[in-house]
């Protein structure tokens, strides 16, 4: 028999996390591994517990859910993040960037978070109905605006919307100055920006400076 999924809780409202944490616990390959109120305590049991995956909302005291993400994301590589939350899709995006796999909002019913919590654990990703339209639109603009760009070109648009000079780039991704020049005048042209600041603002927009 396999190892049911360790999980991690994070959640600031006692009553909800003990729900959750004894609905969850009703599964037989699923285990609460450990439930917190903050995402400092999170961090500081990371390494004793070794969650696969936290269930994380984004309205905590101190670090809020986002910084948690990606404190999780850099920290340990191979834990899921599913967000759990009251906020509205709104904050997808930014979640997303974050490095979570699922996005459910908490007036979801408790057996599709247990569903979501296995889904997240195998390595899919889960959001709810709306909140799936919305990526859906915003990666049909993304590839509509950025779809004539190479993935050189789509890297160096990223640095230009970070704030890159063209010299710093080049130092990036080891590039003479000849070839950034290159490169970010065929970008403009391919998105027949205005110029440089005009692609910046653009990219910006489409989140590519995460």
């Amino acid at each position: 028999m396999s190892e049911p999924v360790a999980i991690m809780l994070v959640e600031d409202h006692p009553t909800f996390r003990l729900g959750l944490r004894t609905r969850i616990d009703l599964e037989d390959d699923l285990e609460v591994v450990a439930d917190v109120g903050t995402a400092e305590e999170a961090l500081d049991i990371l390494a004793d517990t070794l969650p696969d995956v936290a269930v994380v909302d984004l309205n905590l005291p101190g670090m809020d859910g986002l910084g948690l993400t990606r404190e999780l994301a850099a920290r340990a590589p191979s834990l899921r993040v599913l967000i759990l939350t009251m906020l509205d899709d709104e904050h997808v995006f930014s979640a997303v960037r974050a490095g979570a796999k699922g996005y459910l909002l908490k007036d979801a019913e408790p057996a599709q978070i247990v569903a979501a919590i296995r889904t997240v654990a195998v390595g899919g990703a889960v959001f709810s109905a709306g909140i799936a339209e919305r990526l859906i639109a915003a990666s049909a603009s993304s590839r509509r605006t950025f779809g004539d760009l190479s993935a050189r070109e789509t890297e160096i648009l990223g640095l230009i919307a970070q704030g890159l000079t063209n010299a710093e780039i080049g130092r990036r991704l080891f590039l003479s100055p000849k070839t950034v020049r290159n490169y970010v005048s065929n970008v403009i042209g391919k998105l027949q920006a205005a110029d440089r600041t005009d692609a910046m603002l653009r990219a910006r927009e489409a989140g590519l400076s995460d």
